[in-house]
């Protein structure tokens, strides 16, 4: 036998119960499902980074049931059903992309002899967003070109978009090369800030706000380079646990403790173990 999403509506009905459903499930509510939800996404985005195909059919089934779960929750409120969910984002889908679906219904196709161009494609896509935000009722938040952005996004992600929003309207620097400049800046302005602090004279939150103003520029930068910042820090935090695990294991061998270790000779493991690796990329 083989369960259907009707199954899965079913299932999130019955764990909702009020008398004979499951008492955690019937607690909760949409706030206290976001963290959940959040780090179901981050699952899903884990098993995929490591190739863990198996387990990626698992964790996109755990984020289906967020979906499924909000959804109980709105119909119980008598606000929407799932059902609508779906025929909403079909529908919005095929408004989108009308490089794909040129009679506005999801039957019509275009002559693949005739395809619109990537830069009419994406004029189209932001057009249609932008419409879109127009019709759509007033949000809690200041108006404007920036207004939509979700500010509960992971803050380096949220900088970038607030980037790619502003450069479509001409807030953007030129090339990348005020951009290097801009970097330097804020590093020197984090030093001060700091110096600042050490002397009594400042306080932290302008360090912390000069730390903020250098990594909206890195952000800034890695847009410049066509780099995902977060995939790129992923990278770097990878590549650090590697390398940290490697000294773990040469002192172990070694019988030393890395507790008992200078920073010098830590630091000369850490130099060898990077040494070994750019060996082994030929590099």
């Amino acid at each position: 036998m083989s369960y259907s999403i009707d199954d899965l509506k079913t299932l999130m009905a019955r764990l909702r119960e009020p008398d004979t459903g499951c008492p955690w499930d019937t607690r909760q509510t949409y706030s206290s499902i976001v963290p959940h939800t959040i780090e179901e996404a981050y699952e899903v985005a884990d098993a995929i980074e490591r190739g863990d195909y198996g387990h990626l059919k698992d964790e996109l089934g755990d984020l289906l049931f967020q979906v499924i779960f909000y959804a109980q929750i709105a119909r119980e409120e008598g606000r929407f059903e799932f059902d609508e969910v779906v025929d909403n984002l079909v529908r919005k889908l095929v408004r989108r992309h009308p490089h794909v679906f040129p009679a506005g219904t999801l039957d019509s196709r275009i002559d693949p002899n005739n395809r619109p161009d990537e830069a009419w494609i994406k004029e189209s896509w932001e057009r249609i967003k932008a419409e879109e935000r127009a019709m759509m009722p007033p949000a809690e938040e200041e108006p404007g070109r920036l207004a939509g952005i979700a500010r509960t996004l992971p803050a380096m992600a949220r900088a970038e978009k607030l980037q790619k929003r502003a450069a479509r309207h001409g807030f953007d620097w030129p090339d990348i090369e005020p951009v290097f400049d801009k970097l330097h800046e804020e590093i020197d302005e984090l030093k001060e800030a700091w110096t600042e602090l050490q002397a009594g004279t400042g306080d932290a939150d302008a360090v912390e706000d000069e730390m903020g103003d250098l990594l909206f520029v890195c952000v800034n930068l890695a847009r410049f380079l066509s780099v995902n910042p977060e995939q790129a820090l992923k990278r770097t935090n990878h590549k650090f646990e590697s390398r940290f695990r490697e000294i773990e294991r040469i002192l172990e061998r070694e019988g030393r403790s890395m507790d008992d270790e200078s920073l010098d000779a830590l630091d000369a493991v850490w130099q060898s173990v990077k040494g070994v690796e750019k060996g082994s990329t030929g590099t």
